[in-house]
């Protein structure tokens, strides 16, 4: 809200000049008190002009968005990184799918790592390493593929939006770099090197794979209807933690087991999703409120760590429930639910929600921290039920 201050002396002569009716019109607010203010509508910054020598006051109200572009830096091209490499005709399409940001991609990459790990010592035979391997690249593939094709849907819908917030002003189509018709054309080809990954695993993996597309569409318009969005999102970055079993070979409709650890783990990685999501919000709380976007953090900003922690002991509760029904042994409840413990505690204690430098370290680091503990916990479980196997095995054999 921005106040001018007019000094005592010209209180008198704009006093005369305005009277009630333009007041009620213009809907400023005048108070004397040792001198004049003048008080704006909230997204409205007013710009005083005067003339004929002081006599006479005019108000120009300009949006807020304008103001803010005007004010900002303008666009340039990138410098340095994946970005600068690229013919320059190829840069906003770069930065259309965040190539030069790869966290998303990590974020939407980690539950399938989970998921392939928890369900890997459950089939029969249990999953042999390379094969593990190869569907966990096969997975990172998908992600890096589909974590585009949502950024690029997310910023079609968002076109309008995106100019008025300070942190997304300069995206390629809210600078008109890239078009509203382009963008779609470049979603449907990355729609298709998705599907191209998709039927590289077995057949049931599409039946399981592509209702998800119905969550990456409408989570943009999530933002919109509810305070809540972040939930949509983890309902779409979540699904992973269901795909690593049919794509190991294990039917989840007839497996209770695999069913349970699968479902588990899907709503443990959407309190997660939620958790991150959270933080990386109020990088945006300022602009959101004024461009009307809704978010978890706007709703919650009063007890933001109260909220955070819940969400951590709901995660990893449910993951703890997940290694449960797959059989897991210490090494997961140690390493993975123990280390993502210790790590989210540290995390929500540490992050000062009011810096948006510290928001994006955390979302970023937390990423790789939170993330690599429990897939670390994973696959430990996962070598010495491999290796426990393998002795069983033998066994019989030497007798």
């Amino acid at each position: 809200m921005t106040l001018l201050t007019l000094q005592r002396g010209l209180a008198g002569n704009f006093t005369q000049g305005l009277n009630a009716s333009r007041l009620a019109k213009t809907n400023f607010g005048l108070r004397c008190c040792g001198g004049v203010k003048i008080r704006s509508r909230p997204i409205l910054r007013q710009s005083i002009a005067f003339h004929a020598g002081g006599r006479r006051l005019q108000a120009v109200a300009e949006p807020a968005s304008t103001v803010a572009q005007q004010s900002a830096p303008p666009y340039e091209a990138p410098k340095s990184g994946v970005l600068s490499i690229l013919p320059a005709k190829w840069v906003p399409y770069g930065e259309l799918i965040r190539i030069d940001k790869p966290t998303g991609t990590y974020y939407l990459f980690f539950p399938c790592l989970f998921s392939t790990l928890l369900a890997a010592p459950m089939a029969e035979p249990m999953t042999a390493i390379a094969s593990v391997v190869g569907t966990s690249l096969l997975f990172f593939s998908g992600a890096l593929i589909m974590r585009g094709a949502g950024c690029t849907i997310n910023d079609l819908w968002d076109r309008n939006l995106d100019p008025h917030v300070a942190r997304t002003r300069l995206r390629p189509i809210a600078r008109k770099a890239v078009s509203p018709f382009n963008g779609v054309v470049f979603t449907g080809f990355q729609l298709l090197a998705g599907l191209g990954v998709l039927v590289q695993f077995p057949m049931p993996c599409l039946n399981y794979g592509i209702p998800s597309l119905l969550f990456v569409a409408s989570y943009p318009l999530a933002k919109r209807v509810t305070y809540y969005p972040q939930f949509v999102l983890g309902l779409t970055f979540s699904w992973g933690a269901i795909m690593g079993f049919p794509a190991l070979g294990i039917d989840l409709l007839s497996n209770g087991a695999a069913l349970t650890a699968a479902a588990c783990l899907y709503t443990s990685n959407i309190a997660w999703t939620v958790l991150y999501d959270m933080i990386y919000a109020h990088m945006d709380i300022k602009d959101d409120a004024q461009a009307g976007i809704k978010s978890i953090a706007l709703k919650h900003d009063a007890d933001t760590k109260t909220v955070l922690t819940g969400l951590a002991a709901v995660q990893i509760g449910l993951l703890a429930a997940a290694g449960t029904a797959a059989g897991a042994g210490p090494a997961f409840f140690v390493g993975s639910c123990g280390g993502a413990a210790v790590a989210l505690g540290i995390m929500i204690k540490r992050v000062n929600l009011k810096s948006v430098q510290d928001c994006w370290w955390w979302f970023v680091n937390g990423c790789w921290i939170t993330g690599g503990v429990i897939s670390t916990g994973l696959a430990a479980d996962y070598l010495i039920r491999l290796s426990n196997s393998e002795a069983e095995e033998v066994k019989p054999t030497q007798a």
